[in-house]
């Protein structure tokens, strides 16, 4: 099939490039930015492994002139993976402007594309994702716009008589990921320091970004091949923030050579769900996946 796969040189955006055209898919990926703009961060590492890949188109926000003149080139599935992001975590994050470019031009989108079907990435942290404490709010601002982009997206999906899926996404990890927990676990290692767990007490849903990866293009497959459920909510390692660091530094620790000691403090402030977790396990759909494979390729990025 021919993917139009936007947020390509993000963390996952790159793996899930990487599964399609490794499954022998074409796929056409659409940067926010000019190509000189991605340089000297884990970003620009991701585009520049890219572009032996698949074909880029630089300077094609999603909505824009550019992007819909690529639509006439037709393509079989739009595979929207694109969000605005920014400060995540801040509380001033604009969930307006953010559902705006997320959805911009949609409905000319979906009309003009041509599409037999689109996957829609949506997020374990957005308002009604995944299992877990009650009523599942979303997370914050950000998780509240991911909510309201998959409702605008489902609405006009419908409108167009286009088979629409949702890919859930809970917390994946692996190369080439942004620095953050698992990047500071190393880095405290590598110091010879132990790494302190603030939020050990929360339940997470980690997983192998490889993994997840393939999940996501077999249920692209099974979009166009019309068995696709409406979502899907691909489920890694369902454990305590602290049970994972201590999984994650075992298996580090044969792979680097490093002590890799950990500290779990004691947690009393829960300013987040305390569970919040997919439902599928992703190997069921993966059962040709080598999880030992997955930690020798982390330990290796890792060095």
């Amino acid at each position: 099939m021919k993917v139009l796969l936007t947020g390509a040189s993000s963390f996952t955006g790159y793996w899930f490039a990487k599964a399609l055209t490794e499954a022998g898919h074409e796929v056409v990926a659409p940067l926010f930015r000019a190509r000189a703009a991605y340089a000297g961060d884990t970003r620009a590492e991701r585009v520049s492994a890219l572009e032996s890949i698949l074909r880029l188109v630089p300077d094609c926000a999603f909505g824009s002139p550019a992007f819909m003149a690529l639509l006439d080139e037709r393509f079989d599935l739009l595979a929207h993976h694109a969000a605005t992001v920014g400060d995540y975590r801040s509380d001033d994050f604009d969930i307006t402007g953010a559902v705006a470019a997320n959805t911009h031009n949609l409905r000319d989108i979906l009309g003009r594309g041509k599409l037999r079907g689109m996957v829609l990435t949506s997020s374990v942290f957005a308002q009604g994702e995944g299992a877990g404490t009650a009523p599942l709010p979303a997370f914050s601002p950000y998780g509240l716009s991911k909510g309201i982009t998959s409702d605008i997206v489902t609405y006009r999906a419908a409108e167009a008589d286009l088979p629409l899926g949702r890919f859930v996404i809970p917390n994946p990890f692996g190369p080439l990921e942004e620095p953050r927990f698992c990047a500071y676990l190393i880095r405290s290692w590598k110091a010879g320091e132990t790494a302190s767990v603030r939020t050990p007490a929360y339940v997470r849903d980690n997983i192998h970004v490889d993994l997840l990866a393939r999940a996501y293009c077999r249920y692209a497959e099974d979009l166009l091949a019309d068995c696709a459920a409406a979502a899907l909510y691909p489920s890694g390692y369902v454990e305590s923030q602290g049970a994972f660091a201590t999984r994650f530094a075992a298996e580090m620790r044969s792979r680097l050579g490093l002590a890799c000691e950990l500290e779990l403090a004691h947690q009393t402030e829960f300013s987040e769900p305390a569970f919040r977790v997919n439902t599928d396990l992703a190997t069921v759909f993966v059962p040709d996946w080598d999880e030992q494979a997955a930690w020798d390729n982390i330990g290796e990025f890792y060095k």
